[in-house]
């Protein structure tokens, strides 16, 4: 078993979490010097119809796929690689990240006094085994007024954010109640990832 794994996403949150597992890891990402160009966003297109778990799912082997792929490709050592996606659904529709000011907040006056659903994916590939695992959390957002929803999204926070909110920033103060995983919330459900590791051998 190797001492460490690829990581195959930007975001300094799964990579936190990774941590506070004491995972060991190196971050594989797409469009390095010298490498073929890869459309990461391509990848996050949702299929017409397609329900939030199947989506997540689906998104979450693809960007998989792709760092496989990007791992042979480089010829680095070889190691297990990890992929995660997060979605946020209210009902059956997907939120995904805003791509401006006037985006995001159409996202969160939706949200604004409702309960979603915050869905992610893990996936995790060991040579040829591939192993799955899905987080299913529902948050509840307060009511929030005009101007509160105008002032979140003038932090800057929103973007790149599936939903338009982090809940480990601003967000926090206007979350009533939660109901999960608190890290799956984040992007990378801590217990699920665990499990996925125990099962190749990984002592924790």
């Amino acid at each position: 078993m190797s001492e460490f794994i690829y990581l195959a996403s930007q975001s300094p949150r799964r990579s936190q979490l990774l941590q506070q597992l004491q995972v060991r890891h190196e971050l594989l990402l797409p469009n390095a010097a010298g490498d073929v160009t890869e459309d990461a966003e391509a990848i996050e297109v949702a299929l017409p119809g397609e329900l939030p778990r199947s989506y997540v799912l689906r998104v979450t082997g693809l960007k998989l796929d792709a760092a496989v792929a990007r791992l042979e490709r480089r010829g680095l050592p070889a190691a297990s690689v990890l992929a995660s996606d997060t979605t946020v659904a209210l009902g059956q529709e997907i939120l995904g990240k805003p791509a401006d000011e006037v985006e995001a907040q159409a996202m969160l006056r939706k949200l604004s006094g409702q309960t979603h659903e915050v869905l992610t994916a893990v996936a995790l590939q060991h040579g040829a085994q591939r192993l799955q695992a899905l987080s299913v959390s529902s948050v509840r957002f307060m009511a929030m007024s005009d101007a509160q929803v105008k002032a979140y999204v003038a932090s800057g926070e929103p973007f790149g954010k599936a939903g338009g909110y982090g809940i480990q920033g601003l967000a926090a103060a206007m979350i009533e109640h939660i109901e999960g995983s608190y890290s799956g919330i984040m992007g990378l459900p801590v217990f699920e990832t665990a499990q996925l590791l125990r099962q190749l051998g990984w002592k924790m």
